[in-house]
């Protein structure tokens, strides 16, 4: 059955960050805009990131006194990407830092709000800057921004292929909620924005290993759409195998905490930026732990002096000194607990013995855990009381501390000294892949032997191209960035119309 069929200037393919980019960047050339987004609203993992942004020369920069250039972020970039640094793709590492400032200032136009900057080695400066309230806001005011530029914006609509013409990319068949799908035909091009493939085990057993494949993801609806789309017309994925993942985190509470239920509104975030800047980070600082305690994974610092994994079956399963988090993720249920004693835990009370930490925001100790996480904090006089609390079996907790403290511990200090205590359960996630699909300095999509896919256009992880974003901030700077590059080109391929009644 021929599927119903709309025509629009340009299509894009997801409504994260790039996206959203994208689309109103279409949009303020003039273009009729459609988003496709498979998912109930906008976001994507944009809104499941902290929030930061690395960025030079920017307005906090300046008055901060801080002289930056965009050179000297290059260069610190490949200080970030180490021993890979000889897979980067220099010309688009080159856009990102030459386009962070006007996307800051962009952003601010629109009412996004950011404090800062704050300092990451190794960065020379500080160029950090955070959302406020939550990230969020990124996602609830370019959204508003697209709707008043008139991008229509289709949720529950899931890319299925690309539709091509005369061996040009024209168009993407989708399928809605009701399973009906409907054909959505470019004059210009089609943006794909569709996030990675970290919810995707074929593509990461794929490109990565089996292991890496069974790790389940942050956002779970980041299955590679965009790349199974582009590679069935000829396209490639570079540097498919650099996975940030697996890495743990606390599971999430059930329910979310005040920070993450703020409306992203304007003057609510201005006003938290100036309490940011003025108020001592001592009243600020219970404020911030809410934030910490949810959003963050445990220090290997703990497992060095001592805590151990305990899975469901109150087994140790691992050396927590060797790859903890990867076989964490073969246990049942795929999470565990860390366990350890008193000493262990005087320990983790101040700097710098810290249970989490967001850079240039703060840390969290284990009584900020006590205070904001009690679903994950346990606490017993006896090994036998903390088993109870974690809902594992006391027999076999007690057995593993024991064999642990026989012999197993190497050179680490028994677990002897009461009360006993447990963070948990934290899960093994892959946060992103950087698996993008190749791309032209237009963005335009190119095939293995170079050639562009006629009107086909990537961005964010979708259009990472080989290039390496380690690092807080780079991800998010590369999805708004390249998405507005990708938009725009895509609406200049728009043909010039004949008259008032073409179509």
């Amino acid at each position: 059955m021929t599927a119903d069929s709309e025509t629009f200037d340009v299509v894009v393919v997801g409504g994260g960050g790039a996206g959203l980019a994208a689309a109103a960047e279409a949009a303020r050339l003039g273009r009729s805009v459609v988003l496709l987004e498979k998912n109930p609203e906008p976001g994507g993992s944009t809104s499941w990131s902290v929030g930061s942004m690395t960025v030079t020369n920017s307005p906090h920069q300046r008055k901060a006194g801080i002289q930056d250039t965009p050179q000297a972020h290059f260069e610190d970039m490949e200080k970030h990407a180490g021993p890979l640094a000889q897979r980067d793709n220099p010309v688009l590492r080159r856009i990102l830092v030459e386009n962070t400032t006007d996307m800051l200032e962009w952003l601010m136009r629109i009412g996004v709000v950011f404090v800062g900057p704050m300092p990451e080695p190794p960065h020379r400066y500080n160029r950090m800057h955070n959302v406020v309230p939550n990230s969020r806001s990124f996602a609830y005011h370019l959204a508003r921004h697209c709707r008043r530029l008139g991008v229509d914006m289709r949720v529950n609509s899931a890319a299925r292929r690309l539709l091509t013409e005369g061996g040009r990319v024209g168009g993407v068949e989708a399928q809605g909620a009701d399973g009906a799908t409907r054909d959505f035909r470019a004059r210009g091009g089609v943006v794909v924005a569709s996030g990675d493939y970290s919810a995707s085990r074929d593509l990461k057993a794929e490109f990565a290993s089996p292991d890496l494949a069974e790790v389940d993801a942050v956002n779970v609806t980041a299955t590679g759409d965009g790349h199974r789309m582009a590679r069935e017309l000829g396209a490639v994925v570079v540097n498919g195998d650099i996975i940030r993942g697996p890495i743990m985190r606390f599971i999430p509470p059930t329910r979310e905490n005040l920070l993450r239920r703020l409306p992203p509104w304007r003057p609510l975030a201005v006003f938290m930026a100036w309490c940011y800047e003025h108020v001592p980070q001592r009243l600020l600082r219970p404020f911030l732990m809410s934030f910490l305690t949810t959003a963050l994974g445990p220090s290997p610092e703990l497992y060095q002096e001592g805590a151990i994994l305990i899975n469901r079956r109150g087994e140790r399963f691992t050396d927590e000194l060797g790859k903890p988090n990867l076989d964490t993720a073969r246990q049942p249920d795929r999470i565990a607990w860390i366990l350890f004693d008193r000493r262990v835990a005087e320990k983790f009370t101040a700097w710098p013995y810290y249970v989490s930490t967001a850079p240039g925001v703060s840390y969290a100790y284990l009584a900020d855990y006590r205070r904001n996480r009690a679903d994950i904090y346990h606490e017993a006089p006896t090994l036998e009381g903390l088993a109870a609390s974690m809902g594992v079996p006391g027999e076999a907790l007690a057995r593993a501390v024991s064999v642990y403290n026989q012999g197993e511990r190497g050179a680490r200090p028994a677990l002897d000294a009461a009360p006993f205590y447990a963070l948990g359960p934290v899960k093994s996630y892959v946060v992103f892949t950087d698996g993008g699909l190749k791309v032209d300095s237009e963005l335009r999509v190119l095939r293995g032997d170079g050639s562009a896919i006629p009107g086909l256009y990537a961005a964010g992880s979708a259009g990472q191209g080989g290039l390496l974003l380690e690092g807080h901030g780079h991800h998010l700077g590369w999805g708004f960035i390249s998405g507005r590059i990708a938009g725009r080109n895509a609406a200049f391929a728009v043909p010039p119309r004949k008259g008032m009644g073409d179509a």
